[in-house]
C-alpha cells in the first residue's frame, strides 16, 4: 500500500528510505481474560516469625496488598521453550571468607561462557541499593534474605540462572527462601532450589580473614559478627557441598556444573 507526504498541501509518494519499517505480527501464544487473586500467603499478608514458625498478620501489608491482582502471564515453561534453558537459582551459603562469592563468581562466568543466562546476586548489588535500608539486626537479617529469595525467584522464573552467594547462616531463612521457589501458580512446577554449602572450618575461615572482619569481631568491634558472636547453622542436606579449603575454584565449579547436567538442568554441548 502507497503512503504519501503533504508539501503546501500537494500530495507526494512517501520515498522507499523514508516509509516505516513492516515489522511482522506479534505472535501471541497465550492470552488470559480471567485474572485471579493472589493467595493471602503469596501477597505477604502473613509475616513469618522464623523463630518459633508461627505467623501474624501485618496491617501495613493487609493495606497494601489486599487488592492486588494477579495477571496469568506465560508460563515458565513457555519461557524456558524459548530461551533455551531451564530457571533455577543455586543458593551459596557459608562463613565469611569461605569462598562463596569467589566461586559463585567464576560460576556464573563458565555458564555466560557455555551459552546459559545467569545473574548473582551478592552483597554488593544487593546491599547498596534493594537493601540499602537493612542493617545488620536479626530481623534486618531476615528480611535481607526473604528479598533477596524473591528477587532469585524473579530471576528464575524468568528462565535465567540465579546464583546468590550471601552468609545466610540462619537455617529458617533459608528454607523461606526456599519454600517462595516450591510455591506455584497454575500449572507451572515448582523453581528448583539448589543450596550449596561453602563447607569451610571456622579456624580456616579465620587465618584467611582477607578483610580482617574476623580479628575485629574477636577485638569486640563488631557486633553480631557470624561465627563469632552470632551462630552459623549449616545445612544439614545440601544438595551440594564445597570444600574451599581442599577443592580449587575450577574444581568446585566443575562439582557444581556436573550436578546440574546429572539433574537435568543444563545441556553442555559435547
Amino acid at each position: 500500500m502507497a503512503t504519501f507526504f503533504f508539501l503546501f498541501g500537494l500530495a507526494y509518494p512517501t520515498p522507499p528510505e523514508l516509509q516505516w519499517p513492516k515489522y511482522p505480527s506479534p505472535t501471541i501464544t497465550t492470552h488470559h481474560d480471567v485474572s485471579s487473586t493472589i493467595p493471602a500467603r503469596l501477597r505477604g499478608i502473613e509475616e513469618w516469625d522464623v523463630r518459633n514458625g508461627t505467623t501474624h498478620a501485618d496491617p501495613k501489608l493487609v493495606v497494601i496488598s489486599s487488592n492486588i491482582v494477579w495477571h496469568p502471564s506465560l508460563s515458565r515453561k513457555e519461557r524456558s521453550e524459548f530461551r533455551k534453558q531451564k530457571g533455577f537459582t543455586i543458593w551459596f551459603t557459608g562463613l565469611s571468607a569461605s569462598g562463596k562469592s569467589t566461586v559463585a563468581t567464576a560460576l556464573e562466568q563458565h555458564l555466560l561462557h557455555l551459552g546459559l543466562a545467569a545473574y548473582r546476586l551478592d552483597g554488593d548489588n544487593v546491599r547498596f541499593g534493594l537493601n540499602k535500608d537493612l542493617g545488620f539486626s536479626d530481623k534486618d537479617r531476615v528480611e535481607n534474605i526473604r528479598r533477596i529469595g524473591e528477587v532469585a525467584k524473579l530471576f528464575a522464573d524468568s528462565a535465567t540462572i540465579a546464583i546468590t552467594s550471601f552468609i545466610s547462616p540462619f537455617k529458617a531463612d533459608r528454607q523461606i527462601a526456599r519454600d517462595l521457589h516450591t510455591a506455584t501458580q497454575g500449572s507451572d512446577e515448582a523453581i528448583p532450589f539448589i543450596e550449596v554449602f561453602a563447607d569451610l572450618p571456622l579456624e580456616v575461615a579465620e587465618q584467611r580473614d582477607p578483610k580482617g572482619l574476623y580479628k575485629k569481631a574477636r577485638a569486640g568491634e563488631i557486633p553480631h559478627f557470624t561465627g563469632i558472636s552470632s551462630p552459623y547453622e549449616a545445612p544439614e542436606s545440601p544438595e551440594i557441598t564445597v570444600k574451599t579449603h581442599e577443592q580449587s575454584v575450577e574444581e568446585c565449579v566443575a562439582t557444581i556444573v556436573q550436578w546440574l547436567e546429572a539433574k537435568g538442568l543444563i545441556s553442555i554441548p559435547k
